[in-house]
């Protein structure tokens, strides 16, 4: 599936929000979230409907854990796929943007973080895919203190507990897609 079959062209679409975030996701992972959403929408939702109604007909709803886990287990499906469904509209598909050794959406940055060091990827997590690397967003504590950073710089962040933690930047890579 591509881009253009679940979002309008730039000339055909409205401007977007002002506070709508543009996902920067290489080609991979919007074919890899396109094919959950599909599914989701389609064989998910008629498995946890036949779980739904199976459980139903075992009798009293008050107390049928089994009902009661398949609807749950529905809320959060329907989440995904409301999260996906934006998240692929919003999305700006395409290669890794070449590092120009500043710490920007879909670079792979190595870090000295309060003494220790530590290689991670700043952009969505739905990036990474299978990829063991840690995942930062941009709006996160640490990604909003490095964003714009370029290798050799250092700077502080306040985490959410109001620690202030100490970070210098070693090293900025393209992602590669690992």
């Amino acid at each position: 599936m591509t881009p253009s079959a679940l979002t309008p062209s730039p000339l055909e679409s409205a401007p977007m929000a002002q506070d709508t975030t543009v996902t920067w996701l290489t080609q991979d992972a919007y074919d890899r979230l396109a094919s959950e959403l599909d599914h989701l929408s389609t064989t998910g939702r008629e498995e946890i409907a036949k779980r739904i109604e199976a459980a139903r007909e075992e009798g009293d709803l008050k107390e049928n854990g089994g009902y009661h886990a398949a609807k749950d287990e529905q809320g959060k499906q329907e989440a995904r796929i409301r999260q996906l469904k934006e998240l692929l509209r919003t999305a700006q598909v395409g290669e890794a943007p070449a590092s120009k050794g500043v710490v920007e959406s879909g670079t792979v940055i190595t870090a000295i973080i309060a003494g220790d060091e530590e290689t991670f990827l700043i952009g969505s997590r739905e990036i990474a895919g299978d990829s063991e690397l840690d995942v930062f967003s941009e709006q996160s504590p640490l990604g909003a203190a490095i964003l714009g950073l370029k290798q050799g710089e250092k700077t502080t962040y306040t985490t959410p507990n109001g620690r202030e933690i100490s970070v210098e930047v070693t090293k900025v890579e393209t992602w590669a897609g690992q």
